[in-house]
């Protein structure tokens, strides 16, 4: 395990603000001094890209993301830039930077025992907001403006189409993120974290306590402090 899997991508100028509030779920309005806030950003069918928590720096923000995710939302960002005046830069973080005590491990499985999801290249695009929970986090702004993909997100939302939400399962042997999930018949949603027999995964919320299995071994629902 690395001393952080995560990087910083600061967002500097006098449009930055402007800039990332129409660009993440979250209000930017919203960003504290010390504490990070969660946001998502998403593409324009309303899929993540990828979860950030915000800060403020000296003269802009600081986006943490994960460290396989940090050159490719760069660079996305600054597709999205077009005359707006923001300058991006990218720069690894360690573990004081991060606020962390104890081990870069130990947060992350307190985060998903906590349903708090991870988004890492291999999952980018591929969930909703509203599959991962974020609207149950504190992750989107129903009253800000618009941002991008936030049509769908409202629509979902307002419409209560939710049937997919990430889960907590315990497994009885490791489980990888990406593997699947499966009823005994066919596979029915996949593995979103996972840390030794902890993990999230993202399914059929009706599903949740029936026998379920990834690649034969079998998994237990573990309902989550704010489901």
């Amino acid at each position: 395990m690395p001393d952080s899997p995560y990087s910083l991508i600061t967002a500097r100028g006098t449009d930055a603000h402007s800039f990332l509030q129409g660009q993440l779920s979250n209000d930017i309005d919203l960003v504290p001094e010390k504490e990070p806030l969660l946001a998502a950003w998403c593409n324009p069918k309303g899929r993540v890209i990828c979860l950030m928590r915000v800060t403020r720096i000296d003269d802009g923000y600081g986006l943490l993301v994960p460290d396989d995710l940090a050159d490719e939302v760069t660079r996305r960002l600054l597709t999205f830039r077009f005359r707006a005046r923001v300058e991006f830069g990218t720069q690894a973080v360690n573990t004081v930077q991060l606020g962390l005590s104890g081990s870069v491990e130990e947060q992350l499985l307190k985060h998903l025992r906590a349903g708090i999801p991870e988004i890492r290249l291999a999952q980018t695009e591929k969930f909703t907001p509203h599959m991962l929970n974020l609207d149950l986090l504190g992750a989107i702004d129903f009253e800000k403006g618009c941002y991008t993909g936030q049509e769908i997100v409202a629509r979902t939302h307002y419409r209560g189409a939710t049937k997919r939400r990430t889960l907590r399962f315990q497994s009885a042997e490791p489980v990888a993120a990406g593997d699947k999930v499966a009823d005994g018949k066919r596979d029915i949603g996949e593995v979103l974290n996972a840390i030794g027999t902890d993990l999230l995964a993202v399914i059929p919320t009706d599903r949740a306590d029936e026998a379920l299995s990834v690649n034969g071994v079998s998994i237990e629902h573990i309902p989550l402090p704010y489901m």
